[in-house]
């Protein structure tokens, strides 16, 4: 058999010698990663023992443990959620938000990426990615106070809806607006900021291409179709999935300070129903519930799209 002049990379055993030596000549490393690790350990896993409440009657007096022992109830609090009377109306609008704010947001992005990483004055690229990361870092309760300041019958949106429509109303009491409201002042907050990955994945692509490109005679679409798009494919097919196994997990703080009782058929979504339940009624088992639901679905949607991702293409999350 002919010798290939490759070395073939040995194994490392993980014997307990072997991982003393190792700890031994890297002892700073991990001491630098403990803190991170005690607060994943406090922070994420030792609260994951609250998920028991969704299957007793929570009593604060008894504790977790002893609300499990004697007030055990099992998958009670699930069929009273799927045989709710709001059961529908919550998947449907969370789903719908979400859809939208995907297929809105999601290409905007990449788009938007696209046109920043296209200009050629450094100074003036720079400035545009100043001016559209700083929404990003304005708090959400400024934010949605800004949107509801403007959003009154006498604010800036409600007047101008006014001269156009004649109709003087505050444009968050109409429920056929709440999406649109939504998903645009999700877009000024944080479509600046979400195109840093991409412009950073664009700044990887080796410039040549684009240089064999146009001596092949491609315009400035067909660099982008073939050169540019290919090159941050990946990066797309991961934001993709993330976004993806998002599908159920609005954000309660800006439905709960935007929406108002009367909007609640387009408004009132799964987490702010969990919070409605969990905190002003002090239903923390029924609410627990509903957040372990949410957060399974969430879960199978992530494994799903990653599993197709890595069928039909290269990249996956996992």
């Amino acid at each position: 058999m002919a010798q290939t002049g490759v070395t073939p990379i040995k194994q490392k055993k993980f014997t307990r010698e072997a991982i003393r030596k190792d700890f031994a000549k890297n002892k700073v490393r991990y001491l630098l990663i403990l803190p991170l690790i005690v607060f994943f350990i406090v922070f994420s896993y030792l609260p994951m023992v609250g998920i028991t409440m969704a299957f007793c009657n929570y009593k604060p007096n008894l504790g977790i443990f002893g609300s499990l022992v004697k007030k055990f109830v099992g998958f009670q609090h699930f069929t009273d959620f799927f045989n709710g009377m709001f059961f529908w109306r919550l998947l449907k609008n969370t789903i719908v938000l979400n859809v939208w704010n995907l297929i809105v947001s999601f290409p905007l992005t990449i788009l938007v990426s696209l046109l920043i990483n296209e200009v050629e004055s450094k100074m003036f690229k720079k400035s545009i990615q100043t001016i559209s990361y700083l929404p990003y870092f304005i708090s959400m309760v400024v934010v949605c106070g800004i949107v509801v300041d403007f959003c009154k019958s006498t604010g800036v949106l409600g007047t101008l809806m006014y001269h156009l429509t004649g109709k003087n109303r505050n444009l968050l009491g109409v429920a056929d607006f709440w999406r649109t409201i939504y998903i645009g002042s999700g877009l000024w907050q944080g479509l600046g900021f979400g195109t840093i990955l991409y412009i950073a994945a664009l700044s990887g692509i080796d410039q040549q291409l684009y240089e064999a490109a146009k001596i092949d005679g491609c315009g400035y679409m067909r660099q982008m179709w073939h050169v540019t798009l290919p090159g941050i494919r990946p990066t797309i097919v991961i934001m993709l999935i993330l976004q993806v196994g998002m599908l159920m997990a609005s954000s309660y703080e800006k439905t709960i300070l935007m929406y108002n009782p009367q909007i609640y058929e387009k408004a009132d979504i799964i987490a702010s129903y969990v919070y409605r339940k969990g905190l002003l009624e002090g239903g923390y088992s029924f609410s627990t519930a509903v957040g372990l639901f949410n957060s399974v679905i969430n879960f199978i949607l992530i494994v799903v799209t990653n599993n197709i991702s890595r069928k039909y293409s290269e990249t996956s999350l996992f």
